[in-house]
């Protein structure tokens, strides 16, 4: 369902996100990271950040699940961004940072815990983690994608699941969209 919606609406969505302004946000989580450090950008939509993080020195990989925005992100970035799941993530401590930007939201509540085990797998001791959601406690569907909404209770109970891994700072944040009135959870996460 949420797969079908970014295949069919690829474009849209690109040109919809590919400029929102996410300075302050990636300063929250670059101040934590070393020059040069490897950070996977996971479910990354349009490249934007991807593209954002290479011209700041870092070394930079990504992947998507929808084969166009794949091709868009590659195009955007000049990065062989993968196509997979969060699902298909199998490295072991390859990451320094790990950057989850609206992404995680699409994964079913139910599979939440396993994806976040195979991204803590996956980031190095040490590492920082972004994540974020829509504000909230509940699943549901909105214009044929699923989401998974966190708030402060909810994203702790998750982690429970991944005891390695701590929040360092929890915030909230409105939408940088103009036309979006909405509140979003984000997260740093450190890998102990």
């Amino acid at each position: 369902m949420t797969l079908n919606y970014y295949q069919n609406n690829a474009q849209v969505f690109f040109n919809g996100t590919v400029n929102v302004d996410m300075s302050s946000l990636y300063e929250s989580f670059t101040r934590l990271l070393l020059p040069g450090s490897q950070v996977l950008d996971a479910g990354c939509g349009s490249g934007r950040d991807s593209k954002a993080f290479i011209e700041m020195g870092y070394q930079v990989e990504a992947f998507d699940a929808s084969s166009k925005m794949v091709a868009l992100a590659s195009q955007h970035t000049g990065l062989s961004v993968q196509q997979m799941t969060f699902a298909d993530v199998e490295t072991q401590q390859q990451y320094d940072g790990i950057w989850c930007c609206a992404s995680l939201l699409h994964v079913p509540s139910q599979e939440l815990p396993s994806v976040m085990q195979k991204l803590a797998n996956a980031l190095k001791p040490g590492g920082v983690w972004y994540v974020s959601f829509k504000y909230g406690d509940s699943e549901r569907e909105k214009d044929g994608r699923l989401f998974t909404d966190m708030n402060e209770a909810s994203l702790g109970a998750l982690l429970e699941t991944t005891p390695e891994v701590e929040i360092e700072t929890l915030w909230t944040t409105q939408d940088n969209r103009p036309e979006r009135d909405e509140i979003w959870l984000n997260a740093l996460l450190t890998k102990r």
